[in-house]
């Protein structure tokens, strides 16, 4: 399967992804509770906008405005008939400002969990994900995507299906777990074992990594969990911008672009390969990580004490070695990425 993201990353080694797409959006006007995805009918000069901000800022990667774009998910809006349509879209307005940028700019086609929960848990089965993600890429194909880029998983089977619907559709692909639950994700997915979520399948991933979660510290330390498991791996990982804090009935996030740009040259030690922002990065954050990996040569591999001294304390307790978490640790399904 072709993937121009092997190219490009054969070419510069290290690789920038965007930054977040709900804060920023919601900085536009994005209302709380509405559908980003609408937007790309609705309002796709600011989408635009969105993907050149980051763009500008230097990123290698643009996602597309797509996270929620299954018929699951659009449901809660009354769109579940215009899954094929939203997604298209997406990938056109990504795709139109990648080629206008005068150098390779990858378009991954965002995909985001389902919002179900998958048998014996829930209703859904594996089949019916499958179907369900087959439908959405078919979208994001057709607008031009270059890679399935799933994101924001926490149940294997999730990822699974979401792999299995990219090669159904014939798509390279990637995922990424959040690991936001005592160092592991909400379903109990432990960093070192991401790479086994799609054995067996008839197609590789191009590669595998965390997003979001609950820091830059907590993030830096799942990969070094990911990479001691599988050294020669491609890792993404796309961090939130520091901490989540509540202002009132508003979230900011503490990372300044000094911090993102420390959490980039880290992540770079750490062996991770694609680099990136997750909730509250801007496009000035996203400017001061370029500068950060480009000026940056690959130093010794950190410790989770080197990390938490440059970038702050982790944020998650960690499971015990028999895998269970502190008592109360928990988290509810996820809304949304950025």
């Amino acid at each position: 399967m072709a993937n121009p993201l092997d190219a490009l990353l054969a070419e510069k080694g290290v690789l920038l992804a965007d930054g977040a797409t709900g804060t920023n959006l919601f900085n536009m006007g994005l209302e709380s509770g509405e559908a980003p995805e609408l937007w790309n009918e609705t309002q796709p000069e600011k989408i635009a906008d969105l993907h050149q901000g980051f763009v500008d800022a230097g990123a290698d990667i643009i996602l597309t405005n797509s996270f929620g774009g299954t018929r699951h998910r659009l449901k809660l809006h009354h769109a579940q008939d215009r899954v094929h349509a939203l997604n298209k879209q997406a990938a056109v307005i990504a795709r139109a400002v990648a080629e206008k940028a005068g150098r390779k700019v990858i378009v991954a086609g965002s995909v985001g969990p389902t919002g179900e929960l998958l048998e014996p848990l829930g209703a859904l089965t594996y089949d019916d994900a499958v179907d369900a993600f087959v439908e959405q890429m078919e979208g994001l194909k057709a607008g031009g995507v270059d890679v399935a880029w799933i994101e924001t998983m926490s149940a294997p089977a999730e990822a699974r299906a979401a792999a299995d619907a990219a090669i159904k559709v014939g798509l390279p692909y990637t995922y990424t777990v959040s690991f936001d639950t005592a160092g592991r994700s909400m379903m109990g997915l432990h960093p070192r074992d991401i790479h086994g979520v799609s054995d067996g399948l008839s197609e590789e991933p191009r590669a595998v990594g965390a997003n979001c979660g609950v820091g830059a510290s907590d993030i830096l330390s799942s990969l070094l969990d990911m990479t001691s498991a599988k050294p020669d791996a491609t890792i993404i990982v796309k961090g939130n911008c520091g901490i989540p804090e509540f202002h009132g009935t508003e979230i900011h996030y503490s990372g300044t672009p000094e911090l993102m740009a420390d959490y980039a040259r880290l992540a770079m030690d750490g062996g991770a390969k694609i680099i990136g922002g997750c909730c509250g990065t801007s496009f000035g954050h996203l400017k001061a990580m370029r500068e950060a990996i480009d000026g940056h040569t690959k130093a010794e591999r950190p410790t989770v004490e080197t990390i938490t001294s440059r970038i702050g304390p982790l944020r998650n307790k960690q499971a015990d070695e028999s895998g269970a978490a502190p008592s109360g640790e928990g988290g509810g399904r996820r809304r949304r990425r950025g």
